[in-house]
């Protein structure tokens, strides 16, 4: 099992920080390359530049009224979850179909019945 994870190519893991501006506020994002591809992957799906949408990102979140004082924990988190949804079948593989196109409560209504065993065990 784990020459799977060892043997695979080391850059997937190496980091590079990145300079965003968000919200007026130039800060550095640092995450490894395999999410900063991932991230990428997402931001294109909706025509968008990884700044944009890593601005949409926070400022979504913000006005939600979720605690984004670990930023970059969220945006690792993004990415695994946009690809457990594609996994689960949520969210098509097809790479021409926007994210925003998506019917995002029946996203959310399916994955949390699907971690409902999960979230359980977790309090």
């Amino acid at each position: 099992m784990c020459k799977l994870f060892i043997d695979a190519n080391t850059k997937l893991w190496e980091t590079s920080a990145r300079s965003i501006r968000i919200q007026g506020m130039v800060t550095s994002i640092k995450l490894e390359f395999h999410f900063w591809r991932v991230l990428e992957e997402i931001a294109e799906r909706d025509s968008l530049t990884i700044p944009e949408m890593i601005n949409r990102l926070y400022s979504e979140s913000i006005d939600a009224g979720h605690d984004l004082s670990n930023f970059t924990s969220f945006l690792r988190v993004c990415a695994i979850r946009f690809i457990g949804l594609q996994l689960a079948g949520d969210i098509p593989v097809a790479k021409d179909i926007s994210i925003a196109s998506l019917d995002a409560d029946a996203i959310l209504q399916s994955e949390a019945t699907r971690n409902r065993p999960l979230f359980q065990t977790m309090q």
